[in-house]
């Protein structure tokens, strides 16, 4: 038994850094298609006009690298380049550019741009948990508990609404003395 001991420990360490190689690897491709993603779009939009498309996606990997002031910048152009975008995409770009403010804490800016989001795609859920979020920051919990609520009537499943909703409504019931 004491003879299989040291083995049982290597197999056992070997097996650690297999998968902790195969991890880092799977990073390290990520980051690299990133990173040609975003030089190619970088060079691409400074000799050329993009695509909405274009621009969101670069704006995006702005997001990525929290670059906020200039992932705001593209995602504007992204909305100012295609007037005929259909609304679900306009909604996206509102939605990322919704999250870009509040990572700067310019949460009524935020808040229009999600609300922005929701008029042009009334069951995007994501933007829903994304303004109750905002509120939640602003201390504005009874509109937080609303917001949560409406995005768990297009997705009832959503774990970040009922999660949210439960516990702000613990904080909104007033504790009863004995």
């Amino acid at each position: 038994m004491n003879e299989n001991l040291p083995i049982a420990y290597i197999s056992a360490l070997l097996a650690i850094l297999v998968f902790a190689a195969i991890y880092i690897l799977r990073e390290v491709i990520k980051t690299r298609k990133q990173e040609s993603t975003f030089s190619r779009l970088q060079d691409k939009l400074k000799q050329e006009k993009g695509t909405a498309e274009e621009y969101y996606e670069l704006g995006s990997l702005y997001l990525d690298k929290k670059l906020f002031v200039q992932s705001i910048t593209l995602l504007q152009k992204a909305l100012k380049v295609d007037k005929q975008l259909p609304a679900e995409n306009q909604a996206l770009i509102h939605n990322a550019m919704g999250y870009a403010y509040f990572a700067q804490e310019q949460y009524d800016i935020a808040i229009r741009q999600y609300k922005e989001a929701l008029k042009l795609y009334p069951e995007y859920v994501i933007a829903f948990n994304n303004l109750g979020n905002v509120y939640e920051k602003k201390q504005m919990i009874t509109k937080a508990v609303e917001t949560y609520k409406e995005a768990l009537k297009y997705e009832p499943e959503n774990k970040t609404a009922n999660l949210r909703v439960k516990s702000l409504e613990k904080r909104l019931i007033p504790s009863q003395s004995k």
